[in-house]
């Protein structure tokens, strides 16, 4: 977590963005309410089967790059915001709410928003499935170091993927 202050004062407070960098935002570092909403709007919006949210105090909160763009996906009540550039999904607002719901990969650092476990993300993250076994795992590289170069975080989501089915 960045902070201009230690955490336990009253200025701390808590960094963001989108993707690009195009849009920041600092938050009083008062988190509230830390969950994960699998509403069909959510899952639209994140392409997965949830989004993980926590709400911070409206007030204080400054936006130190652009502005996101604003849309209701509840009409006269909930508003998202997002980046105009490459498109982050980054916070929802209630309309007379004094909180805003940031998504956890907004934030530079929310690691201490999470519980650790050493268990698999399927397991971490409610167990949707099977894990995967290591016959349906995508393949190694060739130098048996980790998963197929170039494929980052698709190697996890088809490993994933491959349990649901």
């Amino acid at each position: 977590m960045t902070t201009t202050a230690s955490s336990s004062s009253p200025s701390a407070v808590r960094l963001g963005g989108c993707l690009c960098g195009a849009v920041r935002f600092e938050v009083p570092d008062v988190p509230d309410a830390p969950h994960l909403c699998s509403c069909r709007h959510c899952q639209k919006l994140s392409g997965g089967p949830v989004m993980s949210w926590v709400s911070f105090p409206l007030g204080g909160l400054v936006w130190t790059g652009a502005e996101p763009v604003w849309f209701y996906t509840y009409p006269r009540e909930t508003r998202r915001g997002r980046c105009p550039d490459c498109g982050s999904q980054l916070c929802a607002l209630d309309d007379g709410a004094a909180s805003i719901a940031f998504t956890f990969s907004s934030l530079d650092d929310s690691s201490d928003l999470v519980r650790r476990s050493r268990a698999s993300p399927v397991t971490r993250w409610g167990g949707f499935g099977r894990s995967p076994t290591p016959a349906r795992r995508p393949p190694r590289s060739a130098d048996g170091g980790g998963r197929t170069p170039g494929r980052g975080h698709a190697g996890m989501v088809d490993a994933v993927a491959t349990a649901w089915a």
